[in-house]
């Protein structure tokens, strides 16, 4: 299995559990690492027939920048179903990293791996 990366796709949402974070959106980044096999695209050439990176990048931040979870955790978990229904992959690597959580620390956030159930 291959990996298609989009590394710090960077998306301001409504993120937290303190009421100031329920009123102000924070900017998250996002690491998304797709499994795809790429093997029929790089013999051809052919851009039809690998995963469209802008869609996927526009369709998580579209979905990131609508939602208003409180956990990281959570939005990891859904930005992981979005993927594995909307594009049919296999396995999906999310990292959500949340600049400035705590003043000691350059980010915090959670990373998960998820397949599709079969």
């Amino acid at each position: 299995m291959d990996t298609i990366f989009i590394q710090q796709l960077g998306v301001d949402t409504i993120i937290g559990v303190y009421d100031w974070e329920r009123a102000t959106p924070q900017r998250v980044y996002i690491d998304l690492d797709i499994g795809f096999s790429t093997r029929d695209a790089a013999a051809d050439d052919d851009v039809a027939q690998t995963l469209d990176y802008k869609a996927v990048a526009d369709r998580v931040r579209d979905f990131v920048a609508a939602s208003q979870f409180k956990l990281v955790e959570t939005l990891a978990e859904e930005v992981a179903r979005l993927l594995l229904a909307d594009f049919d992959v296999p396995e999906v690597g999310i990292r959500v990293n949340k600049p400035g959580a705590l003043p000691q620390a350059s980010g915090v956030g959670v990373r998960i791996t998820r397949q599709r159930e079969v």
